[in-house]
C-alpha cells in the first residue's frame, strides 16, 4: 500500500506542476482569446492534470478514500516551493509556519 500512497503525492506534484505551467501561460499576451486557451503549455497543463488524476485512479484501487483529504493536503506546500523556485515569490514567515503545520500534519496521520 506504500507505493499506492506514494502515487497519490506524485499525482498531487504532478497537478501542482501544471498549477505552475498555467499560472506561467496566463501572464502572457495572446492575439486573440482563442490563442490564450489553446496553446502548447495550457494545454500541455491541461495533459499533465489528466494524466495525475488517471494516477489517482490507479492509486484508489488500493488505498483508503480516507487518505485522500490528507494527500491532498501536501499540495499546499507543492506550490508555494514551486510558486518560489519559477516565481520567485516570496516565502513568508506565515507560509513557512504554514508549511510546517501541513507537513507535520501529514507525516502524524501516517504513523
Amino acid at each position: 500500500m506504500i507505493f499506492y500512497i506514494a502515487l497519490l503525492f506524485l499525482s498531487v506534484f504532478i497537478s501542482a506542476c501544471s498549477q505552475i505551467i498555467l499560472k506561467k501561460a496566463a501572464g502572457k499576451k495572446y492575439a486573440s482569446v482563442f490563442a490564450e486557451y489553446f496553446n502548447v503549455p495550457v494545454i500541455s497543463a491541461y495533459t499533465i492534470y489528466f494524466i495525475a488524476v488517471c494516477i489517482d485512479l490507479i492509486a484508489l484501487k488500493k488505498v483508503p478514500v480516507s487518505y485522500i483529504p490528507i494527500v491532498e493536503a501536501s499540495s499546499y506546500i507543492f506550490v508555494i516551493l514551486l510558486g518560489k523556485l519559477f516565481f520567485k515569490e516570496h516565502l513568508s514567515k506565515r507560509k513557512l509556519i504554514a508549511m510546517s503545520i501541513i507537513f507535520l500534519g501529514v507525516v502524524i496521520y501516517f504513523l
